[in-house]
């Protein structure tokens, strides 16, 4: 029997669709959180002890960017030692590790024509939740098991909190929505994410051997193509949803939504300007590319949650 690849986060807004991802060619075990607490290095040690993984990917995180400034002692255990135990087990085992993070590890400060950020762009967080993520792939680069991180931008999805799901909820019973249109980036269907990064292990044999991520191990950057601001998506979702079979919005419930400024929005932790992402070095690397914002939201809305 093949040994498994161990999933950590698989109710997450990628997890869940990663572990359908992988589950159709791999023996995947998804522990929840009541089952393996994260900040309990020894549950974790003993729990991949007994689970003998072949890949370990972790798609776990502490993601409430506002909570993160009340709860930072939390958020750098979940988020940046959490990955460093991961990737010492790895290590150790020499199998490979793949894991998870964000565009807001960027302050958003392009100039006045900002191009999309690349990896080789140094990183700047604003926020207790950048920073603790960018200790997470610090820790994993500096142990070097072979690992791939993959960046994502402003991931939503039909399940779950998500901007997509937040905002149709209050359309069904708001007038009026507030939208922020100064913040710029690159949202991301988890599908289309978990999709992905499948193919790559997949086409790696990546649970059979760990040469393959040894070869390619770093930090790539998986977002749709183009960029849009929170505002400018909120139109487009509210266009296409009433058409969606699963979303709960009808034609009569369409509110106005009011462009504000980041400033006029009680965000509790800074946000960065600008985050949008080059897919480039991915596409190089693996082949893979996700398509225009805006064909990516069309094809989630018409498809079936997970």
């Amino acid at each position: 029997m093949e040994r498994p690849i161990v999933l950590f986060g698989g109710t997450g807004q990628i997890g869940r669709e990663l572990r359908l991802q992988l589950a159709a060619w791999w023996p995947v075990l998804a522990p929840p959180r009541d089952q393996v607490n994260l900040t309990r290095p020894e549950e974790v040690t003993t729990y991949l002890r007994l689970a003998r993984p072949a890949l370990i990917v972790n798609a776990a995180a502490f993601t409430d960017v506002d909570g993160a400034e009340n709860d930072a002692t939390t958020a750098m255990t979940v988020n940046g030692h959490f990955p460093l135990m991961l990737a010492e087990e790895a290590f150790d085992r020499n199998i490979g590790l793949v894991h998870f993070s964000t565009d807001l590890v960027f302050d958003g400060w392009r100039g006045q024509t900002p191009s999309p950020y690349r990896e080789t762009d140094a990183p700047n967080p604003l926020n207790v939740y950048g920073r603790s993520m960018l200790r997470g792939e610090s820790a994993i680069r500096y142990t070097d098991p072979p690992h791939l991180i993959f960046r994502t931008s402003r991931v939503y999805g039909l399940r779950g909190s998500n901007f997509l799901m937040d905002l149709v909820a209050l359309a069904g019973s708001h007038d009026d929505i507030n939208v922020v249109s100064d913040q710029i980036g690159s949202p991301t269907w988890s599908r289309a994410i978990a999709i992905a990064v499948s193919s790559i292990l997949k086409d790696l044999d990546a649970p059979r051997s760990p040469d393959g991520i040894r070869e390619r191990s770093g930090i790539y950057h998986l977002a749709v193509t183009g960029e849009v601001s929170w505002f400018g998506f909120a139109e487009l979702i509210l266009d296409q949803a009433v058409a969606s079979r699963y979303v709960e919005l009808t034609p009569d419930r369409r509110p106005t939504l009011r462009a504000i400024q980041s400033d006029s929005y009680p965000f509790r932790a800074p946000r960065p300007i600008y985050t949008a992402l080059s897919s480039r070095s991915a596409q190089k690397a693996f082949g893979v590319g996700l398509p225009a914002w805006q064909e990516q939201l069309e094809t989630c809305l018409r498809s079936q949650p997970a």
